[in-house]
């Protein structure tokens, strides 16, 4: 069991209380109040366009959710310790590239099978572990590092992606598999609850879990009691990046070719997910569960705004300032909780 720290004073915290915290009514107004957001968004939009409640557009932003979903429980890893991680679309970029061209796809080449899942996230892995040795061992701020991450993970998918012919997957099941529906939903949103649960056991049940949270509220009480803090904070970049990959190539599947552009705005969904969640950026509060709350509420948004027939050049003022509004809802219940990381 790890000691979690509040203080100056070491609490020791129950394997899953932060699951039960999470989902518990009563400690309890932040997620109530999300469920609320959601329900009231839910039927404003439904009102504007009866097709915005129907089980077609459900499956469609349960798609859209997939990726993001996958991304926001690595963002959470490294929330919770206190940094962030700016490099996701980098990473996902170099990973999606190097899948696709190990898979068949117009441009020929070798077909790896299997092998090329590896490679793709065998990518993000390597860049997330970097970015975390670069971190811990030099000292410096996280989110420089991983800007720094961020460019050389699309360098090296723009070099991978040359000036050749566009590399579009020619394997009719990789290309499909994300929306063929498995239980009614698509595969895609499966794969992400999959992933989702398991970060959620990961910071509830284990010590790495305790491990984060405890370097999130205090690191150098964590560093006390005999957490190793290095490695911690190495090893939960290194999951950062393999979940990165991991998104970058389902975001690739779902584009139905490889482009260094195939993380575009998934940052910008990610982390205000995390923190509309109850995700401090300050570190030590929050959790995956919280995270994926946030990510539905974004994704419900803009599915709304979009069949409410808000005209696209408006579409990102009105989203912005409606998140905004969003935000400041939700957290209120929680602004007693929530630190600004200055």
């Amino acid at each position: 069991m790890v000691s979690s720290v509040d203080g100056s004073s070491a609490r020791v915290e129950a394997p899953g209380s932060a699951i039960r915290r999470a989902l518990a009514p009563g400690g309890g107004k932040g997620p109530l109040t999300w469920i609320a957001t959601v329900v009231a968004i839910v039927v404003v939009f439904t009102l504007l366009n009866h097709r915005f409640a129907s089980v077609e557009n459900l499956r469609n932003v349960l798609q859209q959710a997939s990726v993001p979903l996958i991304l926001v429980v690595g963002a959470s890893f490294v929330i919770l310790m206190g940094s962030i991680d700016l490099s996701v679309q980098g990473v996902m970029a170099a990973a999606g590239m190097a899948w696709v061209l190990l898979v068949p796809n117009a441009r020929g080449g070798t077909d790896l099978g299997p092998g090329a899942w590896a490679v793709g996230l065998g990518v993000g892995l390597a860049l997330g572990l970097v970015t975390g040795l670069i971190y811990t061992k030099f000292r410096v701020p996280s989110f420089v590092v991983t800007l720094g991450t961020w460019n050389v993970g699309l360098g090296v998918a723009t070099i991978l992606y040359g000036d050749n012919l566009l590399p579009s997957i020619t394997d009719d099941g990789l290309s499909g598999w994300p929306t063929r529906m498995t239980l009614g939903l698509p595969n895609a949103f499966w794969l992400a609850a999959i992933v989702v649960a398991l970060g959620a056991l990961v910071i509830g049940y284990t010590r790495f879990g305790r491990s984060m949270l405890a370097i999130g509220n205090n690191e150098s009480m964590a560093l006390v009691n005999g957490i190793p803090v290095t490695s911690v904070k190495v090893a939960a970049f290194g999951l950062a990046g393999l979940l990165s990959g991991l998104g970058g190539i389902l975001a690739t599947m779902q584009l139905g070719s490889g482009s260094p552009g195939v993380g575009a705005g998934q940052l910008f969904t990610v982390i205000p997910a995390a923190v509309i969640g109850g995700t401090a950026l300050s570190g030590g509060e929050g959790g995956v569960l919280r995270s994926a709350f946030g990510v539905m509420l974004l994704i419900v948004l803009n599915n709304g705004l979009v069949l409410a027939g808000v005209s696209p050049d408006y579409q990102s003022g009105v989203f912005g300032a409606v998140l905004l509004l969003t935000i400041v809802v939700v957290a209120w219940p929680l602004r007693d909780r929530l630190r600004v990381a200055k």
